[in-house]
């Protein structure tokens, strides 16, 4: 599996796979196939989201910080 992969595109992949299972598309020599590549797609969009998250918070968490500065300028240095 490629980690160059988007989310969007293992998302849109994830969603195509399931529609073929749903609609009875996939052979059963198929279907270990498709489920273990659905497994590995889970994986790498769980991967981008807690990596999504992390940077979000700690954007926040920067941009509260120098709210914070800014009410208290003795402490910060201004």
């Amino acid at each position: 599996m490629s980690d160059k992969i988007k989310y969007a595109e293992a998302f849109e992949e994830l969603q195509n796979i399931v529609g073929e299972i749903e609609k009875g598309e996939i052979s059963v020599d198929e279907l270990s196939v498709k489920v273990k590549r659905t497994a590995e797609l889970i994986r790498l969009c769980k991967l981008k989201l807690s990596a999504t998250e992390e940077d979000v918070n700690r954007i926040l968490k920067e941009l509260d910080d120098g709210e914070n500065d800014l009410e208290n300028p003795v402490d910060a240095g201004l």
